[in-house]
């Protein structure tokens, strides 16, 4: 039996290509040639790339100089990257609550905590948008607004999703965005992570401390040779290499393709599983992308998973809410119940397989089983 990945990269001679072209010229051109591409594409004056989606997120915190004891608040369910990256300078990550139809943060539970925390020491919020789905921004940018504090974007995979038309990552009323063109599974082919900003200070200090915080020499205006260099804070070594760069490039130049590919798929899965017993499918409240394709099983999730997987077919979680992770839990003393609409939602979750390199008869190869698998239950 022939197993359906989670995860299937699409490459091509694109790929090929543009990684031969990256060799001959050292890796040289081909970084600023992708930095001013997603500058054009999202319309807007920085876009600085690291070298995965991590390293965007601590670069961002490091070009806001976060302190020890500062607050970062961010959604219980996020990829472990923030709420770790906000731990790195000893600061605190304050979780909030999550919608259980979109998965996003919820709105009532943001303001509820900016209730608690409105402190000099809260720097700003780090919003997520799960699966490909949009955030309610303007409600969170109004709440950002009256208490006064700054709104980051982490949108993962979620390039080219929009919001009221405009895309994430694009809108001004954000200091920075983060996203990432690489995938999540172990050992991918190429990582890449960028930020984006307008705020020219921002973007200056985030150049700076992506490679050492080091100022190189050069030669002077009266001829002088200064190879010297000197390193003038404590900075990271997040820069991109010459072929990630080549290969993010060229995924990034198929992205309308591939979003176009994967609401096909997930168009197939709607109607194939609409009346599937015990299974309830995305909700779409507003622009979608499919980076997942998240589902909730009613009865036994962990045991609809496995019996996929028994007949080649694999799923994934995304996210297993950060108040019960073993360091969390036990750090910030948090309780299993502290959040019930991310616990709830956790139970229930599972992701299917999404991505260009699905076929359709793969997709219907799942939705065959998943029938097949919910009609034994009770």
């Amino acid at each position: 039996m022939e197993e359906i990945a989670f995860f299937r990269p699409s490459i091509d001679d694109t790929e090929i290509n543009l990684i031969k072209e990256a060799l001959k010229d050292h890796g040289s051109a081909i970084v600023g040639r992708f930095e001013s591409e997603l500058q054009e594409y999202f319309g807007v004056k920085h876009a600085i790339t690291t070298n995965n989606n991590s390293a965007a997120h601590h670069l961002a915190l490091c070009s806001m100089d976060l302190k020890r004891g500062d607050k970062i608040i961010c959604s219980v369910n996020s990829t472990p990257s923030v709420a770790q990256a906000i731990r790195h300078f000893d600061a605190e990550p304050i979780f909030v609550d999550i919608n259980e139809d979109d998965f996003n943060m919820n709105a009532e539970s943001l303001r509820n905590t900016l209730k608690i925390h409105n402190h000099k020491k809260l720097k700003g919020i780090f919003v997520n948008h799960i699966g490909g789905q949009a955030a309610d921004m303007d409600e969170i940018y109004d709440i950002a607004n009256e208490y006064e504090i700054k709104v980051l974007i982490d949108a993962g995979k979620s390039i080219g999703l929009t919001y009221n038309g405009v895309k994430i990552g694009s809108d001004k009323r954000s200091l920075v965005s983060c996203f990432n063109m690489h995938s999540q599974m172990t050992n991918p082919i190429a990582t890449a992570g960028f930020m984006l900003t307008n705020d020219d200070a921002i973007a200056e200090r985030a150049r700076l401390l992506r490679n050492y915080a080091i100022v190189k020499g050069g030669i002077d205006k009266d001829g002088n040779l200064g190879y010297v260099y000197d390193v003038v804070d404590i900075g990271v070594k997040y820069d991109l290499t010459g072929l990630c760069a080549a290969y993010s490039m060229a995924q990034f130049e198929k992205n309308d393709k591939f979003i176009q590919r994967r609401r096909a798929i997930a168009a197939l899965y709607d109607e194939a599983l609409a009346d599937c017993p015990h299974v309830s499918l995305p909700i779409k409240k507003r622009d979608h992308i499919y980076i997942q394709y998240i589902i909730k099983i009613d009865k036994n999730r962990d045991g609809f998973a496995k019996e996929l997987l028994e007949r080649g077919i694999h799923t994934a979680l995304h996210y297993k809410p950060m108040h019960l992770l073993s360091y969390y839990k036990s750090k910030y003393s948090l309780k299993v119940n502290s959040f019930p609409n991310a616990l709830r939602t956790y139970q229930q979750v599972l992701s299917l397989p999404v991505y260009n390199a699905l076929s359709d008869e793969e997709a219907h190869r799942v939705c065959e089983t998943m029938l097949e698998i919910a009609r034994t239950r009770a």
